[in-house]
């Protein structure tokens, strides 16, 4: 008998000994769940947020550069304007960038932009390589907060990619409406065309002081410049080499 009450004695300790590492193993896991659900928040800055030298060293210039997905918040930004209801490219073929670009006063931006997939790395690649060498780029956001109106966008001297369109009178899908083009600081880089009646087109329009390209001002981009080699290194034409027409913004792949 006594032997029994010690067995059960025992057997006793044994249990409750197991459920206290049971209900302990319990509280790790559901405080691994809550870190994982809840994790630490740091300030998120916007496109078009000026970001301060002290928080670029704390926080390290990386954590500004990424592509993803065309998250659901920058879709609906995008949906009947860049985005148009026609258009032909499927939203898993497009990815959204952020970055960094330095202006000419020095100041460091965050940066926005959507390519295709098919770019994407490289187009990052190249802002990156714009930024850690501090060529000038006054401002890159979304062509949708212009209301996709290009002349808009561009006289504002904004860089930008994705926009889809069709070419002119035609149904093939423009590079730009690909997403596999990229124009950069765009006022003092237009498109300029001569018709065969002798008319001089610029676009935008506020872009003609810029047209003479033996001039120098800000933001101007020539060919043999670490914009140029950049691109051109990853592949792509510059519309300033084109010889029917001149688009000294544009980069296509």
């Amino acid at each position: 008998m006594n032997r029994l009450k010690i067995t059960l004695a025992t057997l006793a300790v044994a249990l409750l000994a197991f459920a206290v590492r049971q209900a302990a193993h319990a509280d790790d896991n559901r405080t691994d769940a809550v870190t994982a659900a809840t994790p630490v928040q740091t300030h998120t800055f916007m496109p078009g947020e000026v970001v301060d030298e002290a928080t670029l060293k704390n926080l390290g210039t990386d954590a500004f550069f990424s592509s993803q997905p065309i998250p659901d918040r920058i879709f609906s930004i995008m949906k009947g304007k860049s985005y148009k209801p026609d258009c032909t490219v499927p939203r898993k073929h497009l990815r959204y960038l952020l970055c960094l670009h330095r202006t000419r006063e020095g100041k460091a931006v965050v940066g926005e932009m959507v390519v295709n997939k098919a770019i994407a790395a490289d187009v990052l690649y190249i802002l990156r390589k714009l930024y850690d060498n501090a060529y000038p780029i006054e401002r890159m956001r979304l062509v949708d907060y212009w209301n996709a109106d290009d002349e808009r966008s561009m006289t504002d001297n904004n860089s930008s990619a994705f926009n889809f369109r069709f070419i002119s009178h035609t149904q093939t899908v423009s590079k730009h409406g690909l997403g596999m083009a990229v124009d950069i600081n765009t006022l003092y880089n237009p498109y300029c065309k001569r018709l065969s009646d002798g008319t001089d087109i610029v676009e935008p329009a506020a872009g003609k002081p810029y047209a003479d390209r033996t001039k120098s001002f800000p933001y101007k981009i020539e060919k043999g410049d670490l914009c140029y080699r950049l691109f051109v290194e990853k592949g792509f034409k510059w519309g300033g080499d084109w010889k029917t027409m001149k688009d000294y913004q544009h980069f296509e792949k």
